[in-house]
């Protein structure tokens, strides 16, 4: 969506929207950075699609009224959350395309050369606004200096059906992977199984593997970067997948982010791994009112390591050095994380977007229902990906190349022992760890 430059701006309108921005004239704090934007300056802004409408909506409002107040238009494109980071892996290499966007987890460490400086605004901001969250502010900075600004963690929680855990046989739900794996099975004699996605799918599929990995004592790599993955801790979690897997619907192999939402929603499963979005989507639709009513979220379960750990879909704001009108791109980024914005953003989404900015965790949206309280802490609980070891080119690439998702797929279905899916997922980390 565009939207268009306005021919003139009031004196005093303009005054008001300038200094809501920061952008202010000789009289203004040192402490608070000033970006006039460019003459003739427009922007645009790739975004990945919402899967609660409301996202969009409040992101499209704040938009507007930075526009209102600088004249600056600013297009906002989407695209699929798979396409995301191709996209932008492209524009950082051509160097054209959007001005700036929305990239997932450590993606910018994969081209850090091609991005803008934004070490100032988030220095300002996280003195204004009680300080980032350390694993946001993980995947936005290298080397101590902000290389995009941390937007939002999208919590993942466990998504399941009250009523059907109950004919199961479980009065509460499971609070270690031993009691779940029991639930799980259960619920396919019962003839409404679970479904957690083993394909390419940049949220789910991720969180999903990453939990699996974790929760067994397994990682990655170890402090000094060091390839660990082919561990006894990494076999236990294989094993343990494995026999999730056999209670599953079948075809969750090629699951994208997509596709347990609707196969919960259809009534085809009964416990899946989502955002709040699955709930939302239950409750605009009349049709699925008695589901809405029946579902119910929770955070994963413990596992042998004897600790919650959990990813989180974690997105950043990021601005490309091949922008013509950085000075506007850095006002466009500031007007949207001030709190104003930030809060009717995080409200417009209903919880389905978490904030970055610890001030900002006294959002009412958190306590407006009980479905969203699994989600209210994403930002502050959730690990990063590269774990144990730094955030960087190989921690994203490895992530953006799979490599964890398909050692947990090729074991489940059977194309790989345990053993050796973990020699391949070895073999495929230490192509980047090495470099």
């Amino acid at each position: 969506m565009t939207f268009k430059r306005r021919d003139f701006l009031a004196a005093s309108a303009a005054m008001a929207g300038i200094a809501g921005l920061g952008i202010r004239p000789g009289f203004a704090q040192a402490a608070e950075p000033v970006y006039t934007p460019e003459e003739g300056a427009s922007l645009r802004l790739l975004r990945w699609s919402p899967f609660v409408q409301g996202d969009e909506d409040a992101w499209l409002a704040n938009t507007k009224k930075f526009t209102e107040a600088t004249g600056v238009e600013v297009r906002v494109d989407k695209e699929s959350w798979e396409d995301i980071r191709p996209k932008a892996a492209v524009a950082a290499n051509v160097g054209s395309g959007p001005d700036m966007v929305m990239c997932w987890f450590d993606d910018a460490h994969q081209y850090p050369d091609k991005l803008v400086d934004l070490t100032e605004l988030a220095t300002y901001l996280g003195d204004k606004y009680g300080g980032w969250y350390d694993g946001m502010k993980g995947y936005a900075t290298r080397d101590d200096k902000f290389i995009a600004m941390p937007l939002t963690a999208i919590g993942n929680a466990v998504v399941y059906r009250q009523s059907h855990m109950e004919a199961a046989g479980f009065k509460e739900f499971p609070k270690d992977t031993a009691g779940f794996l029991e639930l799980c099975k259960a619920l396919k004699a019962k003839g409404t199984p679970a479904g957690f996605p083993h394909g390419k799918a940049v949220g789910d599929g991720n969180n999903y593997a990453h939990w699996l990995l974790w929760s067994h004592g397994g990682k990655m790599v170890d402090e000094k970067g060091v390839v660990s993955i082919n561990s006894k801790e990494t076999i236990a979690a294989i094993n343990y997948a494995k026999q999730l897997y056999e209670t599953f619907i079948p075809g969750t192999e090629s699951w994208q982010d997509i596709n347990n939402n609707r196969a919960f929603l259809a009534g085809q499963v009964s416990l899946i791994a989502n955002g709040v979005s699955a709930y939302y989507a239950a409750r605009k639709d009349p049709a699925l009112a008695e589901i809405a009513a029946d579902m119910r979220t929770t955070n994963f379960p413990i596992g042998p390591v004897g600790e919650s750990v959990e990813l989180h879909q974690t997105s950043s704001l990021l601005l490309f050095s091949h922008t013509q009108y950085p000075e506007a791109a850095k006002a466009y980024i500031k007007f949207m994380m001030e709190a104003d914005q930030m809060n009717a953003w995080i409200t417009g989404a209903s919880a389905y977007c978490c904030q970055p900015l610890k001030a900002l965790a006294n959002n009412p949206i958190w306590t407006a229902d009980p479905i969203h309280a699994p989600y209210a802490r994403a930002s502050e609980t959730l690990r990063p990906n590269g774990y144990a070891g730094p955030l960087g080119y190989a921690s994203a690439g490895v992530m953006a190349d799979y490599v964890l998702v398909d050692m947990f797929a090729a074991a489940v279905t059977g194309q790989m022992t345990p053993e050796d899916a973990a020699i391949e997922a070895e073999r495929r980390a230490n192509r980047y760890y090495r470099v």
